[in-house]
């Protein structure tokens, strides 16, 4: 019997009906075990799906920090000379009998000639690449070294100042440029804040090299200290043929197989980089672009186009350049130029005591550092930039009173507190966001010349601030420079909250739609639905 109602139930549907309900039964749950089988096969397959893309996940985030950390070595050049010339000029004064308005062209002529390298780093990167970009800063700014270290005047010590005014001028413009067009949205402003972590190891790095080497004599140690800054440039070297071309600028070139196998490994899923590759495309080609209300947009040089700025390209370059330029003249270089002669007026007076407390200013300003990396994707670029501004205007004010109306061990205490309390709160926000912010709001066929005058802007105001410093509080006391600054950060503090939009989250191209209307600029803020809107119309 069984055999026939098997046979039938080949031929049929039929054959069961042959079969007892028990043998139905049996058939019933073969056919149930086979359907959770199925079921188990799916889930299986979702599983090991679930793993590769875990594991792509990782593999990506890797290699986009591997990347990020690449592309920022170029920083500590800048941090390593602006943290060893703090403690060099004072032996470099002693060895080549410079007067104090030397010191001052010294000191500040490397901001001031960096401009120069970052308005050619712009048209630079455009034409060579991102990549290569920062391998010919790293080159200029190691010859700029070697001639500085073997200097026997202060004409041939300027001169080496020149080049590597020039090398940091493009490095400073490029790197956040580069890792901004290469990280995944989520994670852009942890790694566009890269390089300000390195300028500030780069800080560190450079009062240690003159604690440690300030035993030397004064024709020698200096010298040492800035030749320790060539190494760097090794590494760079090795880097170059490590990292990727920018995906964004091999789609200006019409790379775009290329710029698809370089997303393929900055983003996790596939449908992620046909997305962010269409993005790019359009970008480029300018339909994306930037344009007026009811105009079309309008192919122009790009100075040009800088140069006389549609309304939302005018409203980037207020936030773009006025974040840049309040980076500086709230007097960050100053204090960390001339924090020896700062805790001096505080009372401070042995060589070595002053420079190991400049060990604890650079210490304070690379921790803090590593908390704006850990916040700034989470909290938000703004609430950053407000607890920045806000602290560095509650320290600096508390600098100058302290320098003006405390003497003694409580007075050199508060002061190196509120010097310490100052990198630490400019690290927090405005050190590391200013940047990210200036890489991400500018539309792709702009981006690099744009950011470079940004650059410019925060090279320039950088450089009048280190240059002036010494001879203002000659004229006003350092106290009374320091009543100044507080009260120019206590402006930040409203430019911040009336130019600055929020970018967290957002793609680079939905960014720039952010500036399309004043009322996006003013607020600060789009909803997602609202850009996803505005993306369809363009």
């Amino acid at each position: 019997m069984g055999l026939m109602g098997l046979q039938e139930n080949e031929n049929g549907e039929l054959g069961l009906s042959a079969v007892s309900l028990g043998s139905k039964n049996k058939y019933r749950r073969m056919d149930s075990e086979l359907t959770e089988y199925g079921e188990d096969g799916n889930e299986n397959e979702a599983s090991h799906h679930h793993h590769l893309q875990k594991m792509r996940s990782k593999r990506t985030s890797k290699y986009v920090f591997a990347c990020a950390v690449f592309a920022s070595l170029n920083s500590v050049l800048l941090g390593y000379d602006v943290g060893v010339m703090s403690g060099a000029i004072i032996f470099i004064q002693e060895d080549l009998k410079i007067t104090e308005v030397q010191e001052e062209v010294l000191v500040g002529c490397l901001s001031v000639v960096s401009l120069f390298g970052s308005l050619a780093g712009g048209r630079a990167s455009d034409a060579l690449g991102r990549k290569w970009t920062m391998g010919l800063a790293a080159i200029i700014f190691q010859a700029g070294a070697a001639i500085m270290t073997l200097a026997p005047s202060f004409q041939i010590l300027m001169l080496g100042r020149f080049f590597a005014g020039i090398g940091i001028g493009f490095g400073v413009m490029i790197a956040p440029v580069y890792i901004a067009e290469i990280s995944p949205t989520i994670a852009r402003g942890s790694f566009t804040s890269f390089p300000e972590i390195f300028i500030n190891l780069g800080i560190l790095l450079g009062y240690v090299s003159n604690y440690a080497f300030s035993g030397f004599s004064p024709h020698t140690n200096w010298r040492i200290m800035l030749a320790v800054g060539i190494l760097p440039s090794v590494f760079i070297a090795a880097a170059l043929f490590i990292i990727p071309e920018s995906p964004r600028w091999l789609v200006m070139q019409n790379r775009h197989e290329e710029a698809k196998a370089v997303l393929m490994k900055t983003n996790e899923t596939d449908s992620e980089v046909e997305e962010r590759l269409a993005e790019i495309q359009q970008a480029a080609t300018g339909s994306g672009g930037i344009t007026t209300e009811g105009e079309k947009y309008e192919e122009k040089a790009v100075w040009r186009e800088l140069l006389s700025p549609s309304p939302a390209l005018r409203r980037m370059l207020v936030t773009g350049f006025g974040i840049q330029c309040f980076q500086q003249i709230t007097g960050i270089d100053a204090t960390v130029y001339y924090s020896p002669e700062i805790l001096k007026s505080a009372g401070i007076e042995d060589n070595t005591q002053l420079l190991a407390a400049t060990v604890a200013v650079g210490v304070a300003k690379t921790v803090f550092i590593l908390v704006a990396i850990m916040l700034i994707d989470k909290v938000g670029r703004k609430p950053l930039l407000y607890v920045s501004t806000i602290g560095m205007t509650i320290c600096l004010l508390t600098l100058a009173l302290s320098l003006s109306l405390l003497n003694g061990p409580l007075g050199i205490g508060l002061a190196l507190l509120s010097v310490c309390g100052n990198v630490a709160f400019f690290s927090v926000g405005i050190g590391p966001v200013c940047w990210v912010i200036t890489s991400e709001i500018f539309p792709l066929r702009l981006r690099a010349q744009a950011s470079a005058l940004g650059a410019v802007g925060n090279r320039v105001c950088s450089g009048l601030i280190a240059m002036s410093f010494l001879s203002v509080s000659r004229a006003i006391t350092v106290s009374g420079t320091f009543f100044i600054f507080s009260f120019i950060s206590a402006l930040s503090v409203a430019f911040v909250y009336i130019f600055v939009p929020e970018t967290k989250g957002k793609s680079l191209e939905q960014i720039e739609l952010l500036f399309q209307s004043e009322h996006g600029w003013g607020e600060g803020e789009v909803e997602l639905g609202d850009v996803e809107h505005l993306v369809q119309k363009a």
